[in-house]
């Protein structure tokens, strides 16, 4: 089931929950105060936000919800406020952006602060894993967009012979980054940034380099990508929702301006979150008017609406919630299943363990659509999670039955060899589209907004 989760920051207002397909209004989940960028589901089994704090606060908070408790189950309390959270496809990191500029990774079924770096010379405003979970996109108040691998960050070798941590830093931006996305293809994708300047901008990851600048009427407050890679839609101060062009041409006489190509339905005030359904074809919008509107990009008709209580909503994300899934039955090592106060993973830790020197050989890093060979790759990966999952057991954690699972996933890869295929072909196909912009690009160095 498709889910709509909203938030605001105003604290009594919580977290609104509409099921997508029939517009039933959900659990309302109490006690958020979220971020921009702030909320997100962890391996679609629980509820994850950073809270606002008052300004003289020298520590940050996340909390934890379940999906069928309104209650914060689990508090942590970071060393400073983080502003945005994400957390990877399967729910075993958590990273946080710091209004000092630092970036925090957690082990999700342990809480440990694996690492933290300094990304940015301002506060960290956006954070995005790519589609294979290789790579971390960050976006700052001093308008750099970076990015960076976990191979990296976890090598400390490389670490240390490095000159710098980041794989890419796109500093075109005037001002504040407000949003960022990033496309299919892992390493060949394309990350687009929007910007307090008015601007977004289209990024190559393979080459590195600026591929298409698009100047807005108003300033650009959230964008999401259409699942082709066709277009873009980009939410506005002014209300609008404006979709914009990433591999087709369009002329400059448009009512907008170059690439500009429409907008959708207006809100009365300024959107400040996108959401795409890749499975039914819906933009999702939410705005600083209360109110989420579910659109057909197509038609450009609004199809849905949804109030939320109190105060101006500031995030808006579509979760496949898992049926039937019941988080607080776990079953233990010996097959017997028992009820816990809180099946949810402990607090993140505050500080990164010293005395643990070999932890950071245990991490496992997961890349989703990764190529294996037929046997060994595989083998290996199953090892390294088995070993893991015996440490979550003599820790006595409720998370070693979903590890079990997450196990028997790497094991079934092995027969996802023609998906690869597939997905090698795609790859192709989108870096011919990328040298056939770039062409075009070369061609017109003179245009207007062309950069």
């Amino acid at each position: 089931m498709e889910v709509v989760i909203a938030s605001s920051s105003v604290g009594d207002a919580g977290i609104g929950c509409w099921d997508l397909h029939t517009g039933a209004e959900q659990l309302r989940h109490k006690s958020c105060a979220s971020t921009a960028r702030g909320l997100t589901s962890v391996g679609h089994r629980f509820l994850a936000s950073s809270q606002l704090r008052d300004p003289s606060a020298t520590s940050g908070s996340v909390f934890y919800w379940s999906w069928d408790r309104p209650q914060v189950e689990v508090k942590s309390f970071p060393t400073e406020p983080i502003l945005p959270l994400a957390a990877n496809s399967e729910g075993t990191y958590i990273v946080g952006g710091g209004v000092s500029g630092e970036i925090y990774l957690w082990e999700v079924p342990t809480g440990k602060l694996l690492r933290k770096w300094h990304a940015h010379y301002r506060g960290v405003t956006c954070l995005v894993f790519s589609d294979d979970d290789s790579l971390i996109v960050s976006g700052s108040e001093d308008g750099s967009v970076r990015v960076w691998s976990l191979f990296m960050i976890f090598d400390d070798m490389r670490r240390q012979e490095a000159t710098h941590l980041y794989e890419h830093s796109f500093t075109g931006h005037a001002l504040k980054v407000t949003d960022v996305v990033i496309g299919y293809g892992g390493s060949n994708a394309i990350i687009v940034s929007a910007s307090e300047d008015r601007t977004c901008k289209v990024w190559s990851l393979s080459k590195g380099i600026l591929l298409r600048n698009i100047v807005f009427p108003s300033m650009i407050y959230a964008i999401a990508l259409d699942p082709g890679e066709h277009v873009f839609y980009a939410g506005s101060r002014d209300g609008k929702i404006y979709v914009a062009a990433l591999n087709a041409e369009s002329s400059s006489n448009d009512a907008y301006g170059l690439y500009i190509i429409g907008s959708l339905a207006d809100h009365s005030k300024a959107v400040t979150c996108l959401a795409y359904s890749n499975s039914l074809n819906l933009l999702v919008s939410g705005s600083e008017d209360g109110m989420v509107r579910v659109s057909d990009p197509k038609s450009g008709n609004v199809v849905r609406m949804f109030r939320h209580s109190k105060g101006p909503i500031n995030n808006v994300q579509i979760v496949r919630k898992q049926l039937g899934f019941n988080p607080r039955i776990v079953v233990n090592p010996q097959g017997s299943s028992r009820r816990h106060e809180s099946a949810l993973p402990p607090p993140l830790e505050k500080y990164t363990n010293s005395n643990d020197d070999d932890s950071d050989f245990r991490t496992v890093v997961t890349l989703h659509g990764a190529s294996y060979g037929p046997l060994e790759s595989p083998r290996i990966s199953s090892n390294a999670m088995n070993e893991q999952i015996e440490e979550l057991q003599r820790q006595s954690s409720s998370y070693a039955a979903e590890m079990e699972l997450e196990g028997l996933k790497v094991d079934c890869k092995r027969s996802m060899q023609m998906v690869e295929r597939w997905k090698q072909m795609y790859e192709n196909l989108h870096q011919f589209c990328v040298d056939e912009l770039l062409d075009i690009n070369q061609a017109e160095p003179t245009k207007a907004g062309f950069t």
